[in-house]
């Protein structure tokens, strides 16, 4: 049974930590704000102070954070979790983060003689818990094999997309897809109720026709009721297509419709919903209020 260390016990991660421990896996945790590792230290994992000395003695060194700055700090410098890890260990980053930052994280990995994968996940707080989330894994299909084991209580599936970085452009194709339908419907619905029509007979309309993905027929009522408790974090996503536009360019690829559903991010954020749930982003439509 191999030793996993997880760093950072957000939404997301502190469900799939549970999924280790109820898979009867040696875990120690860290997180920048120690209650949170309270519940899961009572059912049996080990807090560390440091990402270092979570990383200690681990075969398998997890990191599921904000963004590209609190990955840098959970890796680097004296208290990092590479400062921590064995030879031979081998780290996988969870978190949804920017491709310049993976590969340059990739080297530092390779210089302190770990393994190293890109694998963020889609999926949110429900598949967490139930432990459905999919992983986009980007590096060595060997290291891939290695730790198979270790993401499988957390998953229903893992795809390997190529080398590493591969993971983090598919996260990004992916979650800007889902921000652009958020944005559409969001405007929708503005649209909908400013032009006199009955909002819950048009959302019928809407999710059980041919705009009706699977991720319209999960926001639809959420934007309807103003039901807002967090599955996925209003200003990660706006995060995230600011990952995909900057991505985007380098590769020649200009998103208009991306940027257009990150004015609204801004504007649900500016009204205070920056860490609502992204459904929230039905606030940030300008206009005549919802009613």
């Amino acid at each position: 049974m191999q030793k996993v260390a997880f760093l950072g016990l957000g939404v997301m991660g502190s469900r799939m930590v549970a999924r280790l421990l109820d898979a009867g896996m040696t875990v120690t945790v860290w997180n920048r704000r120690a209650e949170r590792a309270e519940p899961l230290a009572a059912r049996g994992a080990t807090v560390a102070g440091s990402p270092r000395d979570a990383a200690w003695g681990a075969d398998v060194i997890l990191s599921m954070v904000a963004d590209d700055e609190a990955s840098r700090l959970v890796w680097l410098g004296e208290s990092g979790a590479l400062a921590g890890a064995g030879t031979g260990a081998v780290g996988i980053e969870c978190s949804t983060l920017s491709p310049a930052w993976i590969l340059e994280l990739a080297e530092h990995a390779r210089k302190a003689g770990i393994g190293f994968l890109d694998a963020p996940v889609t999926g949110s707080r429900p598949q967490a818990e139930s432990g459905e989330i999919l992983f986009l894994v980007g590096g060595d299909r060997d290291v891939l094999e290695r730790v198979r084991p270790v993401l499988r209580p957390m998953s229903r599936d893992v795809v390997h997309l190529g080398p590493v970085g591969s993971g983090a452009r598919m996260k990004l194709v992916n979650n800007v897809t889902s921000a652009v339908q958020a944005a559409a419907l969001a405007e929708a619905l503005a649209f909908a109720e400013a032009c006199g029509l009955e909002p819950t007979a048009a959302m019928s309309v809407l999710t059980n026709g041919a705009p009706g993905s699977p991720l319209v027929k999960t926001l639809a009522p959420r934007m309807m009721l103003r039901d807002y408790d967090v599955n996925f974090q209003l200003s990660l996503m706006r995060k995230d297509v600011g990952y995909a536009i900057a991505e985007a360019e380098r590769c020649g690829v200009t998103l208009t419709t991306a940027s257009g559903a990150r004015a609204l991010f801004d504007a649900a954020m500016a009204s205070g919903h920056g860490a609502s749930d992204f459904s929230a982003i039905a606030e940030g439509v300008p206009g005549k209020p919802r009613t």
